[in-house]
């Protein structure tokens, strides 16, 4: 018994410690100019889809929740915003050059299509931005709306 009671005590110890390792969760300043949906004018009712269901990992506007503040919880949720802003950062929009954009935009189309966005994990802590068929179908017609645009502007 007193080998169990050392073993949690040294995993609570642990635990407390690991809370001291720093993660990094600067804000980049927002620039409207090269924003997603000031740079494509993005009707009202997609931004409202774009920013509950997207911008928590792929935007610099990320709403970190209670629960990212609790290591080992939070490396996974720092990992997945890092790994989602080098998809795709909405935020950044303006800064990409026409290739890009236009394989960001058919990425987009075939994970929202195939349901592999947003991440079922995220879903799972933010039911709000789970996206109904309505709602995958409206973002997958924008975006194909948006590779038109862009291929008729090279």
């Amino acid at each position: 018994m007193k080998t169990f009671i050392k073993i949690v005590f040294g995993l609570l110890i642990l635990f407390a410690l690991i809370q001291f390792i720093p993660l990094d969760r600067t804000l980049k300043p927002i620039d409207n100019k090269l924003n997603f949906v000031e740079v494509n004018q993005t009707p009202q009712n997609i931004t409202r889809i774009l920013k509950t269901s997207c911008y928590d990992c792929h935007s610099n506007e990320t709403v970190y929740p209670d629960y990212a503040y609790i290591a080992p919880i939070s490396w996974s949720v720092n990992h997945h915003i890092k790994e989602g802003r080098e998809h795709l950062n909405f935020s950044e929009w303006g800064n990409y050059n026409a290739d890009l954009k236009k394989d960001m935009l058919e990425n987009a189309v075939k994970t929202i299509q195939e349901k592999e966005m947003p991440l079922p994990g995220y879903i799972a802590y933010h039911p709000k931005a789970n996206l109904s068929a309505a709602e995958r179908k409206t973002l997958a017609v924008y975006f194909q709306q948006q590779l038109e645009h862009h291929a008729s502007t090279k």
